[in-house]
């Protein structure tokens, strides 16, 4: 019995994750075609508006990535975070104090750092195939 119910447990896990992929994927087309109406509307494109439909297409790649192998790669939040943060300098850095700007360009490099010390430690000390 415990067999089956672990079988039952896996494939409602497995079904909750790719209905969560879904709506994820689902919310972000939505908001990306917003965007896009947004810009035609209005008729002009700014390097925010470029940078919210990299951040909708780094999440719906993330989906796909997922999708396909199950894993999902630190690096590609950390990268969302920092478009998200260039997006917020670009937005509102006129109206941001000193500190602010270099409190949120500190965090832009302090990411930038842990992608390169995340791709280094892939480098230098890959997973094992065996487990331990």
């Amino acid at each position: 019995m415990s067999v089956k119910h672990d079988h039952i447990s896996r494939k409602s896990i497995r079904l909750i994750e790719y209905v969560g992929l879904l709506v994820i994927t689902i919310a972000t087309l939505v908001a990306g075609f917003q965007e896009i109406s947004r810009m035609f509307v209005v008729g002009e494109v700014t390097l925010a508006d470029l940078l919210l439909l990299f951040i909708y297409l780094e999440v719906v790649a993330m989906v796909g990535v997922y999708l396909e192998s199950g894993k999902l790669p630190i690096r590609m939040p950390i990268y969302i975070g920092i478009v998200a943060l260039a997006r917020y300098l670009a937005l509102d850095a006129k109206g941001m104090d000193d500190w602010k700007i270099i409190a949120v360009a500190s965090a832009i490099v302090l990411l930038s750092l842990s992608v390169l010390a995340i791709r280094y430690g892939h480098l230098k000390l890959p997973y094992s195939s065996k487990p331990d």
